[in-house]
């Protein structure tokens, strides 16, 4: 009673210590499940003719603030050591080298990257510009969240709020080996080469305006509000005028299957070739795309987005295209704030009355003096005329069983 304010104080910090190491203790316990889980792994016998499966992880320690190194050594490398797997690790030391190690990387059995979007991006656009590189766009990828921004993880695992738990779930979903087909936007401007996105291309007000946020970290929950707030006071209202030529939809042609048939016999192989060497059907010839074949279009929007599919798997899906989404330049200053704040949450989110266009492939035009940059999977470049074509069903990515269930139970329905 003489001293309740120590009291008080003392209550305070002991409750906050409990809970600390409360939590604690329960990431400790998931570690050690998910380790007695990958071992279970490492224990199944195989013959002594067949070699280890080899790994490369490309990790970015400089993800998450930091803490990226720290998080995989604790979390995820323990498991995937445990689990028989031959892993070779290799760190980045700044940006852009992950493309440059694609080219040098020998054969592999799988790639995993540990990073944020960042470094998905770096490591497809190594792996893509590579010479052979249909060939290594068949290596399985696994992905381990460990970026400050993450959009691929919503489309491989289920949601946790445990950021040890989503670690381990990711890592154990690599072991696992259940994979999904993920589409690619491959991007191209007038000179430079190529860039592969898995998720899409930003161009507009609110991208510019989210990426201010973190400058106003000293107003807590409200940086989202006031950064899109304090970006109206700019010229209002924002308007990006560009023209779009656009090809529709492709149709999809039928997945091959994972494993090669067994080869037929003799007798079967040499009819077959007797057959095609006397048949007079004549070859069919692809039909080139024409001028007349593309859309144009003239565009005035406070921002464009070009997203795929990735995050709305549909493997029954018989058209492939991406979605151009052209919002309406006519925004008042609060609709743009209020708006701003759910674009931070879904960054490719296509509000009503905006302009949703499917296209397999489009040019997008930009009046010379444009300033500003896309938002490439949340990777900043200087804003340019571009070509973004579809690579449908591209690459195929590790995902957790669970996700594949729903995806082939929401197919049979």
């Amino acid at each position: 009673r003489s001293h309740w304010k120590k009291t008080a104080f003392g209550v305070c910090v002991l409750s906050w210590g409990g809970h600390w190491l409360y939590g604690r203790h329960c990431d400790d316990l998931l570690r050690r499940a998910a380790c007695q889980e990958a071992q279970t792994f490492g224990n199944q016998l195989i013959p002594s003719s067949m070699p280890l499966k080899k790994a490369t992880v490309f990790l970015n320690p400089a993800a998450c603030k930091g803490k990226a190194k720290n998080l995989f050594e604790k979390n995820a490398a323990p498991i995937l050591h445990l689990s028989g797997l031959d892993v070779t690790v290799v760190k980045t030391d700044y940006e852009g080298q992950a493309k440059k190690l694609l080219e040098l990387m020998e054969n592999t059995d799988l790639i995993i990257i540990a990073g944020g979007d960042g470094t998905v991006q770096e490591v497809i656009t190594g792996l893509l510009r590579r010479a052979d590189e249909a060939v290594f766009s068949k290596i399985p990828i696994g992905f381990i969240p460990l970026g400050k921004t993450c959009s691929l993880s919503h489309t491989l695992y289920p949601e946790s709020t445990n950021q040890v738990q989503h670690i381990t779930n990711a890592t154990l979903a690599i072991l696992k080996g259940e994979t999904v087909p993920l589409d690619v936007l491959q991007i191209k401007g007038e000179k430079e080469q190529p860039v592969f996105a898995v998720t899409g291309l930003r161009w507009g007000s609110y991208r510019d305006a989210g990426v201010k946020v973190s400058k106003y970290w000293y107003l807590g929950p409200l940086k989202t509000k006031a950064a899109h707030f304090f970006s109206t006071f700019k010229e209002w209202p924002q308007k990006h005028q560009a023209a779009l030529m656009y090809l529709g939809p492709t149709e999809r042609p039928p997945e091959e299957p994972e494993e090669k048939p067994s080869r037929p016999p003799l007798y079967v192989r040499l009819y077959r070739r007797l057959r095609l060497y006397w048949s007079s059907r004549p070859k069919e010839i692809p039909q080139e795309v024409t001028l007349d074949d593309w859309e144009e279009l003239k565009l005035s929007t406070i921002e464009l987005s070009i997203a795929t599919r990735n995050k709305q798997l549909d493997l029954t899906r018989t058209e492939d295209f991406m979605d151009i989404c052209i919002e309406a330049d006519p925004v008042s200053k609060g609709q743009f704030v209020n708006r701003g704040s759910q674009k931070m949450r879904d960054p490719h989110m296509c509000p009503e009355g905006s302009q949703c266009i499917q296209a397999s492939r489009c040019i997008l035009q930009l009046p010379e003096g444009t300033e500003g940059s896309f938002g490439i999977d949340n990777e900043e470049y200087e804003a340019m005329p571009v070509e973004v074509k579809l690579l449908p069903r591209k690459l195929r990515f590790f995902c957790d069983p669970r996700i594949r269930e729903q995806v082939l139970h929401a197919a049979v329905q």
